[in-house]
């Protein structure tokens, strides 16, 4: 299995940038990949529509160490593991997004994922940067 890590650094502090992106109603703001339209809560999991059709998104619970790790549940029934790190340097952080290919991608389709990604984790920087 390739797996790629896609790191962005962000002019803002890891507490910052975590609660920005821990919070699922700012996700269609900065992961137009994974959701494009507000997210909807249901017993304890998150429906958004994707650009892959309805998915399925249970975040890791709330906590202090930067960790957004996301299961994403396809259309399909297939579950996908996404590890996702806030790390704190000093008041800056570094964003950091773990993509695997997964079985049946192709090369192709695996870099457009690993754009897409890129895309998004930049977004996040450019609000964040942004904002006060």
């Amino acid at each position: 299995m390739t797996t790629e890590h896609i790191t962005v650094a962000i002019d803002r502090s890891a507490g910052a940038v975590y609660a920005y992106a821990s919070d699922p109603a700012h996700l269609p703001t900065w992961a137009s990949g994974l959701a494009d339209t507000p997210l909807t809560p249901h017993d304890g999991r998150w429906t958004a529509n994707s650009p892959m059709g309805e998915v399925v998104i249970d975040f890791a619970p709330h906590n202090d160490f930067g960790i957004l790790d996301h299961d994403v549940t396809l259309p399909s029934g297939e579950v996908v593991y996404n590890p996702m790190r806030v790390l704190a340097d000093g008041g800056t952080c570094e964003v950091v997004f773990t993509v695997r290919q997964r079985q049946g991608v192709s090369d192709e389709e695996f870099g457009q994922d690993l754009a897409a990604v890129r895309r998004d984790l930049e977004t996040l920087r450019d609000i964040l940067e942004a904002s006060p």
